[in-house]
């Protein structure tokens, strides 16, 4: 029988906008405009039914409703055994910490995302403030874990910054989504380079620029590697099987620091019965064990104690 697979990055857009509406990440920023599709917590339900995916992690949806994480708790509460609720609040605000401290208490939050909300400024604070630093406590000190998402402009400075941080909190899972590699970067970032009238050239095998880049965690035991749609569109571009790359990962870091998440709701070239297959067929170089662990068991074991 198939391996069950937990997804570690799903996002969620209701269908209902006059309950659940859109919210700029900052006062300076536009309100959203509402996507052209939705994503609904009983479809992603009846998806997960179809494709053996036996759990998921609601991840905040931060470009359409900003802070305001209403939807994906009360989706959780919904399916408290299945779906896990991994929320974005703002690092800079002094009241983040306790307000973390309150969702996870009572409002079956799992997990917190640190997100820089224009990924064309480059600066540190969104993650390393004085501030921010509280959160990561918070995080700590609840045993929930923590997820990280750099763009490719960010890497040279914020990985060396991520190793130190992690050294302070060695119990704290931290996870990189889209893995912190040139192979995960957006086609929204692609899009600013090629207006900007930059050439996107993507490391060859067999490192996939690995060694250049997140090489520096092999001895960081506490940072977890996230491998997603993003990756896998950014390797179909590139014609490159994506088993080569997972094989490669797992080969630096061992088999139980890598999860999967389809980034449905964010990413939507495919359907979620494509993205289940592609999961599978990426674990196509790894044994039985290590593909268990890299479809499911990591998450399970990263997520289970706060669940």
């Amino acid at each position: 029988m198939a391996i069950a697979l937990f997804d570690t990055h799903a996002h969620l857009i209701s269908d209902d906008w006059d309950r659940y509406r859109p919210k700029a990440l900052t006062p300076d920023l536009p309100t959203p405009e509402r996507p052209n599709y939705s994503v609904t917590v009983d479809s992603l339900i009846e998806m997960m039914d179809a494709n053996n995916v036996e759990r998921a992690c609601l991840v905040q949806r931060g470009h359409v409703y900003g802070y305001d994480n209403s939807y994906i708790i009360d989706s959780a509460a919904k399916y408290p055994k299945r779906l896990h609720p991994v929320v974005i609040l703002d690092t800079q605000d002094p009241e983040t910490p306790d307000l973390y401290r309150s969702m996870v208490r009572n409002d079956g939050v799992c997990g917190f995302r640190m997100a820089h909300t224009r990924p064309w400024i480059l600066d540190t604070a969104w993650m390393s403030s004085p501030a921010a630093m509280d959160v990561w406590k918070a995080c700590a000190d609840l045993g929930t874990p923590m997820t990280i998402i750099f763009y490719q402009k960010q890497l040279s400075y914020n990985l060396p910054l991520l190793k130190i941080i992690a050294g302070q909190f060695p119990d704290l899972p931290i996870i990189i989504d889209h893995g912190g590699m040139p192979y995960g970067m957006t086609q929204v970032e692609v899009g600013y380079a090629e207006e900007d009238g930059e050439e996107v050239v993507m490391p060859p095998p067999p490192d996939f620029g690995i060694d250049q880049t997140i090489k520096i965690f092999e001895d960081v035991p506490n940072i977890y590697f996230k491998f997603t749609e993003i990756n896998i569109e950014r390797l179909t571009a590139e014609n490159i099987r994506p088993a080569r790359i997972v094989r490669r990962l797992v080969d630096s870091f061992g088999p139980d620091r890598i999860v999967w998440g389809s980034d449905i709701g964010q990413s939507m070239l495919w359907s979620y019965e494509e993205k289940t297959e592609m999961a599978r067929r990426a674990a196509d170089f790894l044994s039985e064990d290590e593909t268990r662990k890299f479809l499911r068991d990591n998450a399970v074991r990263i997520f289970n104690h706060v669940g």
